[in-house]
């Protein structure tokens, strides 16, 4: 029974050693796809005319630096064809148009020229309601001792809106995401709240509404749910695809990643109290 015993003791001990040797996987590559990150944002107050698009590529899982992609061609239509040119910073993939004009439920229309294929996506841009008030509470929580911050808005009527919401923190270098719609309080007053239960006197907080359209709250729902599993942020690569609504009208199957989304945003600045 002893030697058993013994045996397992030194079988053990021999697992536990071999852990601590680091095995690199080789995994399967595949060719790399577009990305583009085409948000346009109109902060309240701002007439808007400066807008930023990036391309990318995806990599592989080893990769510590994300491909830029430089050279390509890069505009924005509106309904009556007015032509937005965006125009890249030299070698850096970041696309910039400084006379941009955002008009709110105006239909836009995305075109990327790059390697021969031409990428699409039509899109809106959706007003939000002004954000009127922050109210701080400190018996939130589960256990009511959590301090929580609201921000107030009043949802417009009678349309249906939806929102996305955006909480950066002093204390926290990942930003917190999710989206609503307004189903259960249309024309009433409402709230986003903050998700960090760590919050102190003293901590600052920049809130963040934005207005969206149906399909890019349903892109986001999804996005944020991959996040929220993984503990990461809805603009990592998530672990599955999940196809936005660009289109390679080149080759349907070369699709690309992300997408153009236009919103109107309000933003607060809040220092915990």
């Amino acid at each position: 029974m002893k030697k058993i015993q013994l045996f397992f003791v030194i079988l053990v001990s021999i697992l536990l050693n071999s852990c601590e040797d680091v095995i690199k996987v080789n995994l399967d590559t595949v060719p790399p796809k577009l990305v583009i990150e085409a948000a346009i944002n109109w902060q309240k107050g701002t007439l808007g005319n400066t807008q930023t698009i990036k391309l990318s590529t995806t990599t592989d899982y080893y990769s510590n630096t994300i491909p830029k992609v430089s050279g390509a061609t890069v505009f924005i239509k509106n309904s009556i064809n007015t032509v937005f040119n965006f125009v890249e910073k030299p070698k850096t993939g970041e696309y910039v148009c400084a006379n941009f004009v955002p008009v709110k439920n105006e239909t836009y229309v995305l075109t990327v020229i790059n390697n021969g294929q031409t990428y699409t996506a039509t899109e809106t841009l959706k007003s939000v309601a002004p954000i009127t008030k922050v109210v701080q509470n400190n018996l939130g929580g589960f256990t009511g001792d959590k301090i929580e911050i609201k921000a107030f808005y009043n949802d417009p009527t009678p349309e249906e809106n939806y929102y996305l919401f955006k909480y950066i923190y002093s204390i926290q270098v990942k930003s917190n995401y999710y989206v609503d719609k307004d189903t259960f309080y249309q024309g009433n007053e409402f709230f986003s709240i903050s998700q960090n239960s760590d919050l102190k006197a003293g901590d600052k907080i920049t809130i963040s509404h934005y207005g969206v359209s149906k399909e890019y709250y349903n892109y986001m729902s999804i996005l944020v749910s991959i996040a929220g599993s993984s503990n990461g942020s809805p603009f990592q690569s998530p672990p599955a695809t999940v196809r936005g609504n660009i289109i390679n009208n080149t080759n349907l199957d070369n699709y690309a990643l992300g997408y153009f989304s236009l919103s109107e945003v309000d933003t607060k600045n809040y220092v915990v109290q």
